[in-house]
């Protein structure tokens, strides 16, 4: 009788979640390898990458969504990633890599998933011609596609930082935002810039299926930070060490569902159940918010002293309740802090309370970096780059992944207001430090690694 009772009480819980505090599976992601997909005529190649992904993602939007049905809690996105493209077009011409990705949007599109992701290189140590193919295509190819989405990793803590590398990124994120001006420069939105990129993401922008990954696979992403909230409003006067304790023993709940959904749908796929990723999401919905979860453990408003220790709590109870409740935790595992997908950060903005420096410096406690960040349309691919080169530096020396998803807004100034919609929300437009970092991104060359890389 114990047993049924606790059994009912679990589901009465995981109703409410579900219901009024906007627990949902943020993404079912199946990671796909193309590596057989190689050809050296480009249209076959293209041929071979578009039969083989809808081949084997023909049934993950109608089943993800059967057992979101079965089991009445929301999977909001179906994804696919890929081996990063740049290992597939060495021989493509650049006008060859845009048609690569328009060959991937049609795919996601037919296959009726939200977005695909892996137009991606790896270039932290150097650029091979496949490399270099890639990033000369990235403006055209994100401005012209609508799903897919690509990321680039310029630094890791084995190898140090390619400068040479950062500095393009800047101008690639400068170009594709000016490619699309009509949208706000929405193509960055699907760009990230990573440091120490894990193999594994379920998120988007920057997931791609890693070179130690199976042939096929399904991660998953919870979401969250609604639930985490409603707990500690239940816990007004608690301590902190009771807080961190309520945010892993909710940790945990929203993991176990997770993972159920996720390993139904790969049974159901039959394919192997990769990770789940415990990354806590914010969305625009009501009190679905990292920041208003920072503020409920004590901050007036996120941004002012004492964010970085509250977000360190809630970012590690988060880890521990997740890591207890699922022996394959994976992908990026924290916390999410998009400016415009996060009423609380957007609030914390406009209220100058919070700023771009201390967003910087949120992210060496965070699982991820500066994320969906509006800034000036003015701001000089410099600048960008050395922004990218801050994050980059923070992830290599910290030993964790870091990453860049910058938007300049052409024709915007610092303290407009820009819509991207969706799940990409809106954005104050930030401003960047006026001074230049010309002279440090024009040196080019590589930051050496850090003593921490000589582990062995």
């Amino acid at each position: 009788m114990n047993n049924m009772n606790i059994a009912f009480s679990e589901m009465q819980e995981t109703i409410r979640m579900v219901q009024m505090e906007s627990l949902d599976i943020r993404t079912v992601t199946m990671g796909i390898n193309l590596r057989d997909c190689i050809d050296r005529d480009a249209k076959t190649m293209m041929d071979n990458v578009y039969q083989k992904i809808t081949s084997y993602a023909e049934q993950l939007t109608t089943v993800a969504e059967e057992t979101a049905n079965s089991y009445g809690i929301p999977i909001i996105n179906k994804r696919i990633s890929i081996t990063p493209a740049a290992e597939l077009l060495g021989n493509a011409t650049t006008e060859e890599a845009v048609q690569f990705a328009k060959t991937l949007d049609k795919a996601a599109e037919d296959l009726g998933v939200d977005f695909i992701g892996g137009y991606s290189a790896l270039v932290h140590k150097g650029i091979s011609k496949g490399d270099q193919t890639l990033l000369d295509a990235l403006p055209e190819a994100l401005s012209t596609t609508d799903r897919v989405c690509g990321s680039i990793s310029v630094a890791t803590t084995r190898t140090g930082i390619n400068m040479d590398a950062v500095k393009q990124m800047g101008e690639i994120i400068k170009k594709s935002a000016e490619l699309t001006s009509e949208q706000n420069g929405i193509a960055c939105a699907k760009l990230v810039v990573f440091s120490n990129p894990v193999e594994d993401n379920p998120f988007m922008a920057g997931a791609f299926h890693g070179a130690g990954e199976s042939e096929a696979v399904i991660n998953v992403g919870v979401s969250g930070p609604g639930v985490v909230l409603n707990a500690l409003k239940k816990h007004p006067d608690a301590d902190l060490g009771e807080v961190a304790d309520v945010i892993k023993k909710t940790a945990f709940k929203i993991t176990r569902a997770g993972e159920l959904l996720g390993r139904v749908v790969a049974d159901r796929l039959n394919l192997p159940f990769g990770i789940m990723d415990l990354s806590l999401a914010p969305t625009n919905a009501m009190n679905d918010s990292v920041a208003e979860i920072l503020e409920e453990i004590g901050l007036e408003r996120v941004g002012t002293h004492g964010t970085i220790a509250a977000l360190a709590l809630m970012n590690d109870a988060v880890k521990k309740g997740g890591a207890m409740a699922s022996s394959y935790v994976g992908g990026l595992s924290g916390a999410f802090i998009p400016v415009s997908e996060d009423n609380g950060m957007i609030r914390g903005i406009m209220d100058d309370s919070l700023s771009l420096d201390k967003l910087e410096a949120m992210t060496c406690v965070c699982s991820v970096g500066l994320d969906m960040i509006a800034v000036t349309g003015d701001v000089t691919p410099s600048a960008l780059s050395a922004m990218i080169a801050d994050e980059a530096a923070i992830g290599m020396i910290n030993k964790k992944t870091t990453a860049v998803r910058v938007i300049p807004v052409p024709g915007k100034n610092e303290g407009d207001v820009v819509e991207f919609g969706g799940l990409l929300g809106r954005a104050p437009v930030m401003g960047v430090n006026a001074y230049s970092s010309d002279k440090l991104v024009n040196r080019g060359g590589r930051i050496p690694a850090p003593l921490q890389s000589l582990i062995n």
